[in-house]
């Protein structure tokens, strides 16, 4: 039986250990070049990376694989995972690929691969890729003339992607006496963000811009917004903008310090493009995991909040199969289809300045959409078997969705990357709800144990 080397978001792991070693990206790389060679013309790949120490490893491995199969490689450098999506079209390339763990800490990385239109793969390509790694490839490796060549195209990815990042914003808007703090979690984006909001007239006060290689999303970025919210109180900043290890996820701090989550952003763009004419499908997509408010809010506008299971390909794959141009997580991770084919913390954070600027208020005023309705998750281990599918913890399950009734929400998912099950319950009355979720919670730990 073949073992997937494919997870939800590419292939991640410990570096240096099994799967993301260096052995194992040479053959990532010769086995996507391989499934994307068509014809004889020269093929090209796109490689980026976040700051990760490791980096340093796989991309030589990475290179050497394709180039092994008579692919040419152009490296960024540290770039953007949308960034990276972006260059794939721009420049034509048959494939892009990440190497990054996003949100997660330096010890890890990983490798998303890109196609051609700049989306990630379907679960088709990445079937016969993960053929590939374990075929032995010899007799298909390139000779003599037909190898691959490999150089370095930092400087020009960056500039394209500042270019690109402020096209999404109409020519005539400045930001002009604003005062922006950043925090680019020590990542990919610690170049290329502060010289997009600079270039456009912003005030620039910048933190997570000093990578060294193991202090990527380190108390900094999306995922650790106490850094910024000091940083934003202590010079007075009009808004902050977290941004996480590859620059995919943003999160919103206004100006007293306080964060806007993703559920919030999706409102306020949802919203302004509604209003001119701008958002497609009547509606914006969301995870079962976005705020029951978000819902109440999109709704009284009539504007339709469609769900998916959690992930942000699912998100984009809805988007795409139903024609929609606005979708995310709670997160933070945007998906806004007129400008990119994946999430882009930068272009998110662009697009709520111009709510703000145009609206002519504070940021705490015109992103503070609706009020949260409390939520509660929580998590249960489980050895192995199937808990969920326990006699007693349906009568749990059943009994909650009860007694939260049709003004509350219920959502009982396995993680996809760890032996938990998510607990997670919505409704007016707080203490209400944190009673659903401990009684599934407890039957679900007597059948676990």
């Amino acid at each position: 039986m073949t073992k997937s080397y494919f997870g939800t978001d590419g292939i991640r792991g410990l570096a240096n250990r099994h799967p993301m070693t260096p052995e194992i990206a040479m053959k990532v790389g010769m086995a996507a070049g391989l499934a994307f060679k068509r014809g004889n013309y020269r093929h090209r790949v796109v490689i980026g990376k976040d700051t990760r120490l490791s980096g340093y490893m796989l991309e030589p491995a990475l290179c050497a694989g394709f180039t092994a199969v008579g692919v040419d490689v152009l490296m960024l450098g540290p770039m953007p995972t949308p960034a990276v999506a972006m260059l794939t079209r721009s420049m034509r390339a048959d494939i892009g690929v990440m190497i990054s763990a996003s949100h997660n800490p330096f010890e890890d990385n990983g490798i998303k691969l890109f196609g051609p239109d700049g989306y990630k793969l379907s679960d088709e390509l990445e079937g016969e890729i993960n053929r590939l790694i374990d075929e032995d490839l010899t007799s298909r490796l390139s000779v003599g003339a037909h190898l691959g060549r490999a150089k370095r195209y930092d400087d020009g990815g960056r500039d394209r992607y500042v270019e690109f990042a402020k096209r999404t914003l109409p020519r005539d808007l400045s930001l002009d006496g604003v005062r922006v703090a950043i925090d680019c979690a020590n990542g990919a984006a610690y170049r290329v963000a502060p010289d997009v909001l600079w270039e456009l007239g912003a005030e620039v006060v910048k933190i997570g811009v000093d990578p060294n290689g193991t202090n990527i999303n380190l108390n900094c970025g999306s995922t650790s917004p106490a850094a910024l919210k000091a940083k934003v109180r202590e010079v007075r900043a009009d808004i902050g903008i977290a941004l996480d290890g590859d620059a995919d996820r943003v999160l919103i701090v206004d100006e007293h310090g306080e964060v806007v989550d993703g559920d919030q952003i999706m409102a306020v763009i949802g919203e302004a493009w509604a209003q001119d004419g701008r958002l497609a499908a009547g509606g914006i997509v969301a995870t079962i995991m976005s705020n029951l408010g978000l819902e109440r809010y999109l709704n009284d506008r009539q504007i339709q909040l469609a769900r998916t299971k959690v992930g942000d390909r699912y998100v984009v794959e809805h988007m795409r199969e139903h024609g929609y141009n606005v979708g995310g997580e709670q997160s933070g991770h945007i998906v806004l289809s007129d400008f990119g084919t994946t999430g882009d913390g930068l272009v998110s954070a662009l697009q709520v300045l111009a709510v703000v600027r145009a609206a002519g208020g504070t940021v705490s005023e015109v992103c503070r959409k609706f009020t949260p309705v409390p939520q509660v998750l929580k998590n249960v281990r489980f050895a192995g078997g199937a808990p969920l599918e326990k006699e007693r913890v349906q009568t749990a399950i059943n009994a909650g969705r009860d007694r939260l009734g049709e003004g509350g929400r219920l959502v009982i998912r396995p993680s996809g990357t760890e032996p938990l099950i998510r607990v997670m319950a919505e409704g007016d009355d707080p203490q209400l709800v944190n009673e659903v979720v401990d009684d599934i919670i407890g039957a679900l730990k007597r059948e676990a144990a």
